[in-house]
């Protein structure tokens, strides 16, 4: 398989996602004289270009048992309304009703924080029959559960950060809190806001009423008086969004953060499939690669000649001045330790790394980490030489670092490695990765074989002879559930990643991405734990 044939396959897929529950359920949301989620969102945007999707891929072959539940039947990501940056979140009605799976909270959290670090407002087209109840206890009671929406709407709230929803269509139980905890809150005529439906009401406590006395727009905006605007349909719903965002201020620039105008990169970006190899276990130099990410020849390398399995230095992207920490992915010679493989972080590089994380976060300069990472050097030597200490440095500076940080995953991100270049759980701003990223704790043929061992040893133990054909078949049962698991699908639909985006697109993803992380500068001095040295 080439570049071209890996992307044609997922271009395809995302295309089907992109259909949430298919035509005919497209169909019946027309029916009901509304707009599905994603018209909704092209009708609001200025530019349907200017749109930068979070989380497309959650969900991926998961819930299947319950039919699926493509991009998690939520469709969230930023674009320009108004003139203004907004993040927005659209309940996908074509999906169940608009439900609520275990996913879908975690990508509406997930849109969330990006929103409260960057200061981003927030716009919430509703419609959805709340929680999806047969996975109930996987959605209600958690710290990063359904309540903790509503609980990021009230402190979202009280960062000042504006919030806006418009309910076109079902907003229902517990889910009704979200836009209520909005600033401007607009709702469709034929829509419906209340804690219980009609049939529920009359089960629990014997009322017979109709849906529209009982949480219609009428009522809602002349007798509960919960609602701001009511709106006769999804356009003039959508219209009214555009002009109320319109009187929001503009998008700000922290003044913290540096930006030149920007200059167009050396290498053009449709020529990075002839020069950076599909294979992960290809060899290659990680310069060439961000020749065609930088503004012309603004890479300034940092310590060029020391640590050289982690390629380090000052550039600007789209002018915005930036820090770039890249796994090299060709051997190295070190004049202290001899050849060392690409991919693969010692001891020196470690320390490297740490110290130019520190120093960009003196200059107030955004990171990007281009990973590309098999682990840590393991080994006497390495051990020796302290690899575990430069190893937490790393750790511990990434931790506290008070600057943007944005990942893109370009190749395998495996292990702690995946830690040292500020993986998930490390707070990137933006994760994205390429199609032919790879996910885990090891290889799938590394792993098959520590487990191959430990079980051979387990046997040899208890004074049994392995069986040759046993011990095979679990070989191949482990490696092809790491051949799933590892694959970048499998990450995203889980949203260990923000995206999965094709090689030429890094540049223009990488300035978006810096256009919104820059809007504000946390008022924090740079403090870190204790190092060891």
């Amino acid at each position: 398989m080439n570049w071209q044939e890996l992307i044609d396959g997922f271009d395809t897929e995302q295309a089907d996602i992109e259909l949430g529950g298919g035509l005919r359920a497209i169909e019946r949301q027309h029916k009901k004289e509304r707009l599905t989620a994603r018209e909704r969102i092209t009708k609001l945007l200025d530019d349907p270009t200017s749109w930068q999707e979070i989380g497309l891929w959650a969900g991926w072959e998961m819930y299947s048992e319950w039919g699926g539940a493509k991009s998690a039947g939520v469709i969230c990501g930023l674009g320009t309304a108004s003139g203004r940056t907004v993040m927005i979140i659209a309940n996908d009605a074509t999906i169940k009703a608009g439900a609520f799976f275990p996913m879908t909270c975690k990508k509406v959290l997930r849109a969330q924080r990006i929103a409260m670090k960057c200061r981003v407002p927030l716009v919430y087209l509703v419609d959805s029959a709340g929680v999806f109840l047969p996975l109930q206890d996987e959605i209600f009671p958690d710290e990063d559960d359904f309540g903790r929406i509503f609980r990021n709407n009230a402190v979202i709230s009280a960062m000042g950060i504006p919030q806006l929803a418009a309910i076109m269509g079902n907003c229902v139980a517990g889910g009704g809190y979200l836009p209520v905890l909005c600033d401007k809150l607009v709702m469709t005529e034929g829509s419906g806001l209340y804690l219980a439906g009609p049939a529920l009401v009359k089960s629990a406590i014997g009322q017979e009423v109709s849906s529209e006395e009982l949480g219609g727009a009428s009522m809602h905006a002349a007798i509960s008086g919960t609602i701001d605007f009511k709106e006769p349909d999804d356009d003039a719903a959508i219209g009214r969004l555009r002009s109320l965002i319109e009187m929001l201020p503009e998008n700000p620039s922290a003044q913290e953060f540096r930006c030149d105008t920007p200059v167009e990169p050396v290498e053009d970006s449709e020529n990075i499939y002839d020069k950076i190899p599909m294979d992960p276990q290809s060899r290659y130099d990680v310069r060439d690669l961000i020749q065609f990410l930088v503004d012309g020849s603004t890479f300034q390398e940092y310590k060029a000649e020391y640590g050289q399995t982690i390629v380090c230095g000052y550039a600007k992207i789209g002018g915005h001045h930036v820090g770039i920490v890249a796994n090299q992915r060709t051997v190295v010679k070190s004049e202290k330790d001899g050849m060392q493989y690409g991919g693969v972080i010692y001891h020196d590089s470690a320390d490297k790394e740490a110290r130019f994380i520190m120093d960009c976060n003196q200059t107030w300069t955004p990171i990007i980490f281009l990973q590309d990472v098999m682990g840590f050097m393991v080994g006497r030597d390495s051990e020796q030489a302290g690899i575990i200490r430069a190893g937490a440095k790393v750790v511990n500076v990434i931790s506290n670092s008070r600057v943007p940080k944005i990942t893109i995953i370009t190749g395998g991100s495996y292990g702690a490695g995946n830690y040292a270049m500020c993986g998930k759980a490390f707070d990137p701003r933006f994760i994205y990765a390429w199609p032919n990223a790879r996910y885990a704790v090891m290889g799938g043929k590394q792993a098959a074989k520590v487990i191959l061992d430990i079980n051979i040893a387990a046997l040899k133990r208890a004074g049994q002879e392995p069986d040759v054909e046993e011990m095979e078949a679990l070989r191949d049962k482990v490696q092809s559930a790491y051949d799933t698991s590892t694959d970048i699908r499998y990450a995203a639909g889980r949203l260990w990643v923000d995206g999965i985006i094709n090689p030429s697109e890094t540049r223009d993803t990488l300035i978006r991405s810096l256009e919104t992380v820059t809007r504000h500068a946390d008022d924090e001095p740079f403090r870190t734990g204790v190092l060891q040295v």
